[in-house]
């Protein structure tokens, strides 16, 4: 058994010297400026790394793709498809080669989704989308206009352009789609399998557009017609519970051959909208919002005292203000938590 060295035992070459804290160098309060880094347009997101288009995606002068991974400077903060970035670091897009993402560029838009209606926390699931197609099939699986409508609510208050992608017409006739949407001059583009995709990709064009919609609708054979190169996995409707078998993990930009791009989203069974500001949603009808100036305080725009059923009513909106109005109204109903969004 070892003994224990007392005090007496010891002499100056046991002695140990550790540094008080005050002693230690301070953390200096600078930090880098990265003038030098490389931007670059987020193309897909996996596990902690990035792949990163270097270059303005709309303006190539590089084909050079690289992974990066987050700097610690950015603490917490999300990255998302479509982000505009800044990276340090081996940029060379070698195998093996791992750069540094160091700086999220301000976005243009950001299209949100909350965990439900009653909480205001929300995630960003695409930056920087110009359009958002949202994509719903005829028949097979039935079509689900709740889901529709939160689309709409989300991209209205996100400041996106939406319109929406009728697939498998084929099947149903689509005529339940523009009677639901038509007042709202939401655009509606029919598509049967196999058939002209032209008024589409002339939708697309040089734009960044975000392709949302449930499983089993066809957004991955579309992707597929509209890029011959992308090969995204497709899958079957069940029979059964007439839903759809998720193929997509995770969101994908994947670059149109005539120019804009794709981002490609995982087929999504909710929506949550507890993030949703109501007169955001109101601006994007000015013609209405212009009508608010009427209401009581605090008004929700779908009650007896609204001011929008007169200023309507009286023509202020247009000719068909009143349709218009009723349509918003049903959208923004979707918002409700009692509502199950893919009714």
């Amino acid at each position: 058994m070892t003994r224990r060295a007392s005090h007496d035992d010891l002499d100056e070459d046991d002695i140990r010297f550790r540094a008080g804290r005050s002693k230690s160098r301070p953390r200096s309060k600078e930090r880098p400026s990265f003038d030098e880094a490389v931007p670059g347009f987020v193309v897909a997101v996996d596990r902690g790394r990035y792949t990163v288009l270097l270059g303005d995606p709309h303006d190539r002068e590089s084909d050079t793709v690289v992974t990066a991974v987050k700097a610690r400077e950015l603490g917490r903060k999300g990255v998302v498809v479509g982000d505009r970035v800044r990276l340090v670091g081996d940029v060379s897009g070698a195998t093996d080669a791992l750069a540094r993402l160091v700086r999220i560029d301000e976005r243009r838009t950001a299209l949100r989704r909350s965990a439900d209606d009653v909480e205001p926390s929300e995630r960003v699931v695409v930056a920087n989308s110009d359009q958002l197609g949202v994509v719903v099939a005829a028949a097979n699986p039935e079509p689900q206009p709740r889901l529709v409508d939160r689309a709409l609510v989300a991209a209205f208050d996100a400041g996106i352009i939406p319109f929406i992608v009728v697939t498998k017409v084929d099947l149903a006739s689509p005529q339940e789609m523009f009677d639901l949407y038509s007042a709202l001059d939401v655009p509606i583009i029919s598509v049967a399998r196999g058939g002209d995709l032209t008024p589409l990709r002339d939708l697309l064009a040089d734009k960044v557009t975000t392709l949302l919609g449930s499983s089993g609708v066809g957004k991955s054979t579309l992707v597929n017609a509209l890029i011959p190169s992308a090969d995204r996995a497709t899958g079957i409707v069940n029979d059964v519970t007439g839903r759809g078998r998720h193929t997509s993990t995770s969101a994908v930009a994947l670059e149109l051959p005539d120019g804009g791009w794709i981002i490609d989203t995982p087929g999504v069974r909710s929506f949550g909208l507890g993030h949703v500001d109501v007169e955001r949603v109101i601006g994007a009808f000015p013609e209405l919002e212009a009508g608010t100036a009427e209401c009581p305080r605090s008004c929700t725009h779908d009650e007896a005292d609204c001011g929008l059923d007169a200023w309507a009513a009286e023509g202020h909106a247009g000719p068909n203000g009143v349709q218009r109005l009723e349509s918003l109204r049903r959208v923004l109903r979707s918002r409700s938590a009692s509502d199950n969004p893919t009714s």
